[in-house]
This record gives structure tokens, C-alpha cells and sequence, in this order.
């Protein structure tokens, strides 16, 4: 990509940011906010802008640690606010409005434990355009109602447009499959509980040693329904990846391990149900 479109999104987001002296950036370690989080430090300076990550058990390990790492990479600081998303009953139920109690209390740490602490004037998130489009992005109204800003999207700037601008900022992980949080693998009306969640993060850190890169591990009671990329299906089910697949499922504590051949489904759990309320 030539240099000039990178320039171009670092003078536009900083003109948007016009009055801001120092910003916090939602962070999750994901490409859009980390490409949010390099356009910042590019647009204000390092020193005025900081990485938030909030910490609960529906974060992997695996993604708190490369979430560290891609701001060391970009050399922004980063402060953790522990969330407690699962003391809301109206989390734990799972409705299609889940992600909004989750944002909510996100955005309430960062309002309560940040602001004031860091001298920060206004918080970012990384919502871009294709997903200010999407009907299954509740999380969308808790950032509104908080007044959290949202650069990429208002900059129309799509998801291959975030990635191209992540490896002309040499991100780490700006080819990284989308990585939702863990209670995204629970069907809607089922309970999101601790068990659950480290149920998932157990078989999915298996899925990710065993060399798989873009997948979901569906939490269905007893039943771990694994969704993968088309092209990983032919060798998921030959002896001996299969056997280990099924291996490191019981070992998270799932008695059966489903391998299912519709592939990878973003939205698989939301979208349904958003759309027939629609209808």
C-alpha cells in the first residue's frame, strides 16, 4: 500500500480527534482496535493515547498476552479494569442483548477506574464500518449511550480497509481471525457461567496447538461443536489429528466433540434471532 493512504487515515482521525488532548482506546488486542490504536498514537502521539483492556474470564489468556504484545509492538501503554459482566443477571441469561450488558460494564469501569485516574478526555472503541451496518452488534448502544466514540466506523472505514491499514502499520496481527469473546460460543437462553467459559478456552487453546487458526468451539452441554474453515475440514477428520481433536475436547470436559460442516459462522448464535424479530 502506498504511504499515502496510511497518511491520509492518521490526518483524517486526527482531525476527528481535534480537541482531544488524551484518548483511551477499548483495546482487545484484535485488528480494529489495534489499528485504532496505532492511527492514535500516529494522530496525538504515543504519550497521549492509552490501551484499556478489560479482564474477565470470557478473555482467553492467549488473547490478554497478544493483546500486551501488539502495544508493546505500537509502544502504548496499557492499563487492565477487571470487569465483572457475570455478576449481571441480564449477562448471565444470554439474551440477543448480551454483548450490550458486556459493553456496558466496560464502558462503566473505564468511566469509573480511568477517566479521571489517567487524565483521559474521551474513550474509543474499534467498531468499523461493516459492523456499524451489522443488526446483531448490540454492543453498539452501550458505546452510544456512554458516548464512547467510534473513529473507524465514522472514517468509513471497512474491515479490508482496517486490515490493509494494519500491514502498512506492520501490526502483528493484522491477518489474526476475528476472535470473539468465549461466551459467543453459547447458544442464546443458555446460561453464561465460569464453567462454561473455561470449558471453551480449554478446547479452543487445544484446537490452537494443534495448528488450527480460525475456528469456534460451540458450547451445546455435553456436546462441543467445532466450526472450522472449510479447507480445515478434510484434515480435521483424519487419524491422528482426529483422534487428538476428540482427545483434547474430553479433556475440557465435553463428553462429545461435533465437527460441523457448514464451516465457521460469525454471528452464527445473533443473527437469527435478530432477524426474526425484525420479521
Amino acid at each position: 500500500m502506498a504511504g499515502t493512504e496510511l497518511d491520509d487515515a492518521v490526518t483524517r482521525l486526527g482531525t476527528l480527534l481535534t480537541g482531544i488532548d488524551r484518548l483511551a482506546v477499548a483495546f482487545s488486542g484484535g485488528v480494529d482496535s489495534s489499528l485504532l490504536l496505532a492511527l492514535a498514537a500516529r494522530a496525538l502521539g504515543r504519550d497521549r493515547v492509552l490501551a484499556v483492556l478489560g479482564v474477565s474470564p470470557s478473555l482467553p489468556e492467549d488473547e490478554r498476552a497478544a493483546a500486551h504484545e501488539v502495544a508493546r509492538h505500537l509502544g502504548v501503554p496499557v492499563a487492565e479494569v477487571l470487569t465483572r459482566e457475570g455478576d449481571r443477571a441480564a449477562y448471565r441469561r444470554n439474551g440477543p442483548d448480551r454483548c450490550f450488558h458486556c459493553k456496558d460494564e466496560l464502558f462503566t469501569r473505564i468511566g469509573d477506574e480511568v477517566l479521571a485516574a489517567y487524565r483521559v478526555d474521551a474513550v474509543a472503541y474499534g467498531e468499523n464500518a461493516d459492523d456499524a451496518r451489522r443488526p446483531d452488534r448490540p454492543g453498539a448502544r452501550a458505546a452510544a449511550a456512554h458516548r464512547v466514540l467510534r473513529p473507524l466506523a465514522d472514517l468509513g472505514l471497512g474491515k479490508s480497509d482496517v486490515r490493509r491499514l494494519a500491514r502498512a502499520c506492520g501490526l502483528p496481527c493484522a491477518d489474526k481471525p476475528a476472535a470473539p469473546c468465549l461466551a459467543s460460543r453459547i447458544p442464546h437462553f443458555s446460561e453464561v457461567t465460569p464453567v462454561k467459559l473455561a470449558q471453551i478456552e480449554q478446547a479452543e487453546a487445544a484446537l490452537r496447538r494443534l495448528g488450527f487458526a480460525d475456528f469456534r468451539v460451540r458450547h451445546h452441554g455435553d456436546v462441543a461443536r467445532i466450526e472450522l474453515p472449510p479447507d480445515d475440514l478434510p484434515r480435521a477428520v483424519r487419524t491422528p489429528l482426529r483422534e487428538a481433536l476428540h482427545a483434547a475436547v474430553v479433556a475440557a470436559g465435553f463428553r462429545f466433540a461435533a465437527l460441523d460442516i457448514a464451516g465457521i459462522q460469525s454471528g452464527a448464535f445473533t443473527l437469527p434471532l435478530v432477524r426474526a424479530a425484525r420479521d
